[in-house]
């Protein structure tokens, strides 16, 4: 009898502290370098949601509120970009809060005596709260600088940087961090050799 031996599934190292990883999911439902978004339509975002247990299978989700969650989504990838570049502009604040006005919230006391930000309301609006109620305990306890955008332009995926002094910039290394040094390179290249008077061999047509 032959048996299978399972290869234990590698942890994702872009994954962000647990109710935390469920705001950078969201962010992550757009892939701008496969050019496919999970939230495409209302359909789409009601089974994303009943997927992650934020509203019941049974909920309905508007086009209204579809166009809510994704300028909530696009408002969050702003911050994020602005963790990587360690400034976020006063724009993308002006952004974010008129998104998040719309969303409902209540404060709460815990077992510890300690008032905290928690969701509010039903369906889709509690589902958009509960995000939003992570992202504020995510400021309480210091991790939501960490959540970040990658540098590389033509990625754009949202991760959480484990670096000891929060200097990631890139998803992988390896790639983006790589895909990004040679084309840092060549604009130097074709800026010396502009400089100099030498032009570049031309390229020949595929």
């Amino acid at each position: 009898m032959t048996t299978t031996t399972r290869i234990p599934e590698q942890p994702n190292r872009n994954a962000a502290p647990e109710r935390l990883e469920l705001v950078r999911e969201f962010v992550n439902t757009v892939d701008d370098e496969e050019r496919l978004d999970t939230l495409a339509g209302p359909s789409d975002l009601k089974a994303w949601l009943a997927e992650k247990r934020l509203i019941g299978r049974q909920e309905g989700v508007t086009e209204a509120e579809h166009r809510r969650a994704l300028d909530f989504r696009e408002a969050l990838r702003e911050i994020l970009t602005g963790h990587t570049e360690g400034q976020v502009g006063s724009a993308t604040v002006r952004r974010f809060d008129a998104v998040v006005s719309h969303i409902p919230m209540r404060l709460r006391v815990d077992d510890t005596g300690w008032v905290r930000v928690a969701a509010a309301g039903t369906g889709f609006d509690a589902a958009q709260a509960e995000l939003l109620a992570r992202v504020y305990e995510a400021m309480e306890d210091g991790t939501w600088q960490r959540l970040k955008v990658c540098a590389d332009g033509t990625c754009g995926w949202a991760f959480f940087d484990h670096s000891k002094n929060r200097s990631g910039h890139w998803c992988n290394m390896a790639v983006c961090g790589n895909r990004a040094k040679v084309s840092a390179f060549r604009q130097r290249h074709a800026a010396t050799t502009t400089t100099s008077g030498k032009k570049p061999p031309a390229r020949k047509k595929a």
